[in-house]
C-alpha cells in the first residue's frame, strides 16, 4: 500500500481534467457523475456529466450561469458544488464584486427540473451567516436526518484569512442558530503565505465524520488537513472535533505534484472504492499571483482505510505517462 501505484484508479488518467480547480463530483441516483469546478476565468459556472469517471474528461460542458457585469456576483466566481436536496438541484458558489473584488459572499442557484443539464437555473439566495465580507466555500452534509452547512469565513478581529464555520440548515439556503467556529489556522503548515482554512468536504464513514480542508496559500504550500468527530456526536459542539496535527495530503517533490487541495469525495463505478478528488499543479515555481495561475488540474486517486476506520491518503500520484 505504500507504493505510489496503489493509489491510482484503474482506467483513469491523471490529471483527469485540466485547468479545473476546486473540483466537485457528485454521483446521483440517475447513474451519472456530475462535475463542476472553478474555471480559470472565474466568470461562469459549468456542469458536465458522464456515467463513468473517465468519461468526465471529454464530456460536453453546459454553462448554467454567467457572472453579473457589475455589483454583487461580478468577480471571482469560485468553487461551485452541485447537490440534490428535497427533490431539487442546488449549486453553492462564492462570488465577489468587480468594484471590490475581495468582498466575497456565498450564493445558491436552484433548478426545479429533473435534468440539471437542460433545466433552467435561478439565483435562489445569498446565504446569510452574519459575515459581511470574505465568506466562501460552502458545503452541505446530512447526519441523522439533519442538514448542516460548513464554510470558510474571515474573522473581523484577526489577520487570519479564513476559519471554518458550521451551522444547522433550516432549508438549503438558510441557516438556523448561531454559526459555530469549527477550525482556525493554528499550525505552522496552515499559515504559510496566508493563514487559511478553507475548502471543506465531508465524508461520513466507519461511524466517524471526516472533514478535509485546505490550508495555507494556493502555491506549493497548499495542503489538506483533517477534522474528525464521532458520527453519534453533535457536530455543532466544537469539543467533539479533533484536528490532525499534521497535514494528511501535501506536495510531493518525488512525484512532481504541488499544492494539492480543495478536495471532495466520490466512489468508483462499482461503489466499492472511495476516491479523493482534488486539484494540484505539476510544477512548483509560479510567475505572479498563484491564484491566477490557470494550471490547477482536477485529479483523482484512491483512499485506503486502516483497521480502525481511519483514511490513508498517501501522497499525490504522478501524472500518467
Amino acid at each position: 500500500m505504500n507504493n505510489r501505484e496503489d493509489f491510482s484508479v484503474p482506467g483513469l488518467k491523471n490529471p483527469l481534467i485540466v485547468q479545473r480547480a476546486d473540483p466537485w463530483i457528485y454521483r446521483h441516483i440517475d447513474g451519472y457523475y456530475y462535475f463542476t469546478a472553478s474555471v480559470p476565468e472565474y466568470d461562469r459556472i459549468e456542469l458536465r456529466r458522464s456515467r463513468t469517471l473517465a468519461g468526465l474528461a471529454e464530456a460536453p460542458t453546459k454553462v448554467v450561469w454567467w457572472k453579473h457585469q457589475k455589483g454583487p456576483q461580478s468577480k471571482h466566481i469560485w468553487a461551485p458544488e452541485i447537490h440534490y436536496l428535497d427533490g431539487k438541484w442546488y449549486i453553492y458558489y462564492a462570488a465577489g464584486r468587480a468594484e471590490n473584488i475581495w468582498h466575497i459572499e456565498k450564493y445558491v442557484l436552484e433548478c426545479e427540473e429533473e435534468d440539471p443539464m437542460t433545466g433552467l437555473w435561478y439565483e435562489k439566495a445569498r446565504i446569510e451567516t452574519g459575515a459581511t465580507h470574505f465568506t466562501l466555500d460552502a458545503t452541505v452534509f446530512e447526519l441523522r436526518g439533519k442538514r448542516y452547512l460548513v464554510w470558510a469565513q474571515k474573522p473581523d478581529d484577526t489577520p487570519t484569512v479564513s476559519n471554518l464555520m458550521i451551522a444547522a440548515l433550516k432549508n438549503p439556503w438558510t441557516i438556523e442558530g448561531e454559526p459555530v467556529l469549527l477550525s482556525r489556522p493554528e499550525y505552522e503548515w496552515e499559515q504559510r503565505l496566508f493563514h487559511v482554512n478553507e475548502g471543506p468536504a465531508v465524508l461520513i464513514k466507519h461511524n466517524k465524520i471526516f472533514i478535509t480542508y485546505s490550508a495555507s496559500g494556493t502555491d506549493h504550500n497548499y495542503c489538506i488537513g483533517l477534522l474528525i468527530a464521532p458520527a453519534e456526536a453533535d457536530p455543532l459542539d466544537p469539543s467533539v472535533w479533533h484536528k490532525n496535527p499534521e497535514p494528511v495530503f501535501k506536495s510531493s517533490e518525488k512525484n512532481h505534484i504541488y499544492g494539492p487541495g480543495h478536495s471532495c469525495f466520490t466512489t468508483s463505478e462499482d461503489g466499492k472504492q472511495d476516491l479523493l478528488v482534488y486539484h494540484a499543479r505539476d510544477y512548483k515555481e509560479i510567475k505572479g499571483d498563484p491564484l491566477y495561475d490557470p494550471n490547477r488540474h482536477t485529479r483523482i486517486q484512491r483512499i485506503f482505510w486502516t483497521s480502525d476506520g481511519m483514511p490513508i491518503f498517501g501522497e499525490p500520484i504522478p501524472n500518467t505517462q
